[in-house]
């Protein structure tokens, strides 16, 4: 897809299946059901759509999907892809490792942040891409690295540390411009610290929602997550930020679903909003 000069594609930080329930919270699976296929251990497809943008001077990369370090268990578990999904499809987009030059994280979670690392010839973990800077919000750092017990599955410290450890990592706080191009929206509910990222090229804009809206399944502003900490606080965020997303015609970008990276919004007045353009890929 192009955004004004700007060059963005889809590439997958690896496919996996994750438990229905979790995915919608409180939504009986009567109604989630209905619109997202369900196998027999109530289980549902998820993507890791991470996004490459070529901007022209830098290379930078959205999320990182789960990476290459889940143990045999982990990918049992996950359904998840074998060898390293992000880089191999980074390298079918033409881009190797060492091309990469920033790395916007929108959270810390381990399908999104668990490509940052991956294990040297020794078994350590190092930074995936050796050249690029690491971005990502401060509140999000603290919670992640703090060693809450009831949060260890989510932030596994060998995906985080490296970063810091060499010096890769760049902590910003709040709404802020990340680099040129891109900017944060801080809107908590998911995590503490998690972001939507903006992309403004030309006069255009998309904007990475991440786990605000997983896919687009989660349109409305009752259908979330299990995971999410703060219901109220993301109850409350979406409708205000589908609005403006919808109202000024960006590109919507999502990371987990399986069928559609990008949509275009509109209001609806039965289902609060609805997709009419919408793409596998960009």
């Amino acid at each position: 897809m192009r955004l004004g000069k700007f060059e963005l594609t889809t590439v997958s930080g690896g496919r996996f299946r994750t438990d229905g329930g979790t995915m919608f919270g409180v939504v009986p699976r009567v109604l989630w059901s209905r619109i997202f296929p369900v196998a027999e251990d109530n289980s549902i497809a998820q993507a890791t759509n991470c996004v490459l943008v070529r901007t022209g001077s830098k290379t930078v990369l959205i999320d990182t999907g789960y990476g290459s370090k889940l143990s045999p268990r982990d990918k049992r578990n996950h359904q998840a892809e074998e060898g390293d999904p992000l880089l191999t499809s980074l390298a079918a987009a033409g881009v190797a490792a060492d091309d990469i030059d920033v790395v916007l994280l929108s959270h810390l979670h381990f399908d999104h942040a668990g490509g940052c690392t991956r294990l040297d010839e020794a078994g350590k973990a190092v930074p995936t891409f050796p050249k690029a800077e690491y971005v990502a919000q401060r509140m999000e750092w603290m919670y992640a690295t703090a060693g809450f017990p009831e949060l260890r599955g989510s932030y596994p410290q060998d995906n985080l540390l490296p970063l810091k450890e060499s010096g890769q990592l760049r902590l910003v706080d709040g709404d802020v411009e990340l680099i040129p191009g891109f900017r944060a929206i801080v809107t908590g509910g998911h995590t503490v610290g998690h972001s939507a990222i903006v992309i403004e090229s030309e006069g255009e804009t998309a904007i990475f929602l991440g786990d605000v809206c997983p896919t687009w399944r989660h349109l409305p502003a009752l259908w979330c997550m299990g995971y999410d900490l703060d219901l109220l606080t993301l109850r409350r965020l979406k409708p205000k930020l589908f609005g403006e997303v919808a109202d000024r015609q960006w590109w919507a970008l999502s990371d987990h679903d399986p069928d559609h990276a990008a949509a275009r919004l509109v209001r609806d007045d039965k289902r609060e909003f609805a997709i009419v353009d919408m793409r596998p890929t960009l």
